[in-house]
């Protein structure tokens, strides 16, 4: 049986690429972008089985007119793909208020309006899958990240919650965390280069060009290959909570996992201390 699905930000990169896959093996796809000219392509090769929605996710009102635009279109959803998102760069103290802000509201705030929005939907059906793209970003944390971080930190958080708050109405949530992927003529993204930098501050050149070094030569993921695995995952019964996609990080977040348990063991006698003596207040 044929799925319905809502993929925001599906205009280029993974989005695109899920988009294509569901749609080429005969699902349907509510496709949102900002602008909806970059979909005539798929339009003419798949009719009415994609219906494109121009949406900004920072616009709840907006959010919540395109999903009901695309209930009454489909008559149902079943994936919920929240993928729209972008990577500000720039050091703590070089990020202005209205950069920070701006990357909290595409990154997390779009996607919660998002899952208020079909919830109720997915609810009445007793059935649907939001999956949440994240990043490593997500786990870890980097130099010149810090806002990137943050919104993705937050998601993992908000959506472990929900996963345990819809599991009990037949709604599965999976987190995806993608390493680097050749999305951009056949490259990983260029943090330097993808028009979100903050204004540069001296003292932190020498780790903007340490950043800039360190991603020549990374090996990047297939994309096409990232949706044919997108199609296996909405497919499981029981889906993971979380998924890295690529292996690229994996060795360093075993690293990263096992230095933070290391040092919450090496640092028990402090956190006795900061504990207290509770029988004397029993």
């Amino acid at each position: 049986m044929s799925k319905v699905w809502f993929i925001t930000g599906s205009s280029r990169g993974l989005g695109r690429e899920f988009a294509e896959a569901a749609l080429g093996r005969g699902d349907r796809v509510a496709a949102t972008a900002r602008s909806t000219e970059g979909f005539g392509e798929l339009a003419e090769k798949y009719g009415d089985a994609i219906l494109p929605l121009a949406v900004d996710v920072t616009d709840r009102a907006a959010v919540d007119a395109a999903v009901e635009a695309a209930v009454a279109h489909f008559g149902r959803l079943d994936v919920v793909v929240n993928n729209a998102g972008f990577a500000q760069v720039g050091a703590v103290e070089e990020l202005s208020e209205a950069e920070l802000r701006g990357e909290m509201e595409t990154n997390f705030y779009g996607a919660v309006w998002v899952v208020q929005a079909v919830l109720p939907h997915l609810r009445a059906q007793g059935s649907g899958h939001i999956v949440q793209l994240s990043s490593a970003a997500g786990l870890i944390a980097m130099p010149l990240g810090g806002a990137y971080h943050a919104s993705k930190w937050a998601l993992e958080g908000l959506n472990e919650a929900l996963a345990g708050e819809v599991a009990s109405f037949g709604i599965k949530v999976t987190i995806v965390e993608p390493g680097g992927f050749a999305t951009r003529k056949g490259k990983n993204p260029d943090p330097l280069d993808n028009g979100h930098m903050s204004a540069a501050h001296p003292a932190y050149v020498p780790l903007r060009e340490k950043l800039a070094e360190a991603v020549k030569g990374q090996p990047a993921g297939d994309p096409a290959a990232s949706a044919r695995a997108m199609l296996k995952l909405v497919d499981l019964d029981r889906p993971p909570l979380r998924v890295l996609w690529g292996l690229g990080f994996y060795p360093l977040l075993q690293k990263a996992y096992g230095e933070r348990l290391q040092n919450w063991a090496d640092w028990q006698d402090l956190s006795l201390e900061a504990q207290g003596d509770l029988t004397a207040t029993a």
